[in-house]
């Protein structure tokens, strides 16, 4: 009976300096692929560390973020704790950063130092703005990039009734900037493959967001006479439902379902320019169908017809939807207060080889062993970075040669 297939990114080692949200989605990507993260945090331990929601103390937010990753507590102000990052680079094959450009230059932890011991090494700093530029050196998060890129402002532009820009929640930014800071450093590795050269990768929150904008930036450029139809909720008995009828035979499935095939030879929605001058009138004649029924009542009908709909669910409700469950798209993780809940990547290998890693680590659990294992440093050359505050290294770690059948 032959084991488990190797995962993908398997023998990748990454040495993690990121905080946050964006680095950290980034390198949790790589660990669910396979890959050893060492993620090196401040010995007061990662931000999220203590982002809600909390349980007993530990930060599902956290959690979700950095399952399946080591933790090393190490003091990057102090020269000693700087020479043990570079020490672990130069075991490694990938350096992932998101501090505000000029910090690890001055930690000398930057590429171009970094690089010179190893020459192949794949290097990716995220930042808000970019490397270089007039704005390179502002601070930004994602709610800043947001309104900065024009994303707030064109989903401004596409309400009724409102007298500002909304509020913001979901860091989009964030996210879509380690997806593509995941893509980059895995097209470096190929890279490195085919041509043996390391590379350094500049990935900012602000472009990937503009990228984000793709009908937006062409309209930019050139304006319309007419505004682009919206995709709007329509009101249901109990709730909302949002229905797309993009193509032709959308549409006649939808006339269809709910009992207007007469709509197919109307003049106003015959074609799709004709359902696009008049949009917001199919939408009201729809809503009129939509509004005594049941959401799920008019999901299942026009769903059954073929017309794309949905009702809006909370997020529960979608975690626990039965397609969610029957794809695997939640995987159990657990750290010191118990088990939870985190989506798995949105991609799945056949062979079952990619998936969210089950352990979330407690802040430095691996500094003691990953010295020892890696860098070969004795229980006393250990001992004496600890007492001397450059290292935190509680308790008993998982040894370097575990951690596959840990992973597993």
């Amino acid at each position: 009976m032959s084991g488990p297939s190797p995962r993908p990114l398997a023998g990748i080692r990454v040495v993690d300096f990121s905080s946050m949200i964006a680095g950290p989605y980034c390198s949790r990507l790589l660990a669910d692929c396979g890959a050893e993260v060492l993620k090196i945090e401040e010995r007061t331990g990662d931000h999220m560390r203590t982002g809600r929601p909390l349980r007993d103390g530990h930060s599902a937010y956290f959690g979700h973020l950095n399952c399946g990753k080591k933790s090393l507590a190490v003091d990057l102000k102090a020269p000693e704790g700087r020479a043990i990052a570079a020490d672990l680079v130069a075991t490694s094959d990938v350096v992932l950063e998101n501090y505000r450009p000029g910090v690890m230059k001055r930690l000398g932890l930057d590429y171009a130092s970094l690089a010179k011991r190893r020459p192949e090494l794949v290097y990716c700093s995220i930042s808000g703005f970019g490397q270089a530029g007039p704005r390179a050196g502002q601070p930004a998060y994602a709610p800043v990039v947001h309104a900065a890129s024009g994303f707030d402002h064109t989903q401004f532009a596409y309400q009724d009734g409102q007298d500002r820009p909304a509020k913001t929640g979901i860091f989009v930014a964030d996210v879509l900037a380690a997806v593509y800071a995941f893509g980059a450093i895995q097209t470096a590795l190929i890279g490195r493959l085919r041509h043996g050269t390391g590379q350094f990768i500049d990935v900012a929150l602000m472009d990937s967001m503009i990228n984000l904008l793709i009908f937006e930036c062409q309209e930019a450029q050139f304006p319309g006479d007419t505004r682009r139809h919206l995709y709007v909720p329509l009101s249901a008995r109990d709730g909302f439902v949002i229905v797309a009828p993009i193509s032709q035979r959308n549409f006649e499935q939808l006339a269809d379902a709910i009992g207007h095939p007469d709509w197919k030879t109307d003049v106003r929605f015959a074609t799709a320019q004709a359902r696009s001058t008049h949009w917001t009138l199919l939408m009201n004649e729809v809503e009129r169908w939509t509004t005594p029924r049941s959401a799920r009542q008019c999901e299942d009908t026009l769903m059954a017809a073929g017309v794309p709909c949905s009702r809006y669910l909370t997020v529960a409700e979608a975690m626990a939807d039965p397609q969610t469950v029957a794809r695997g798209t939640m995987a159990t993780v657990e750290d010191a207060a118990g088990p939870f809940l985190v989506p798995n990547p949105p991609f799945k290998f056949a062979d079952g080889s990619v998936g969210a890693q089950p352990a979330v680590p407690q802040l430095g659990q691996d500094t003691r062993a990953v010295l020892a294992d890696i860098l070969k440093m004795d229980a006393g050359q250990i001992d004496r970075l600890v007492e001397r505050s450059v290292i935190d290294a509680p308790g008993a770690s998982v040894p370097t040669s575990d951690w596959a059948a840990r992973a597993r």
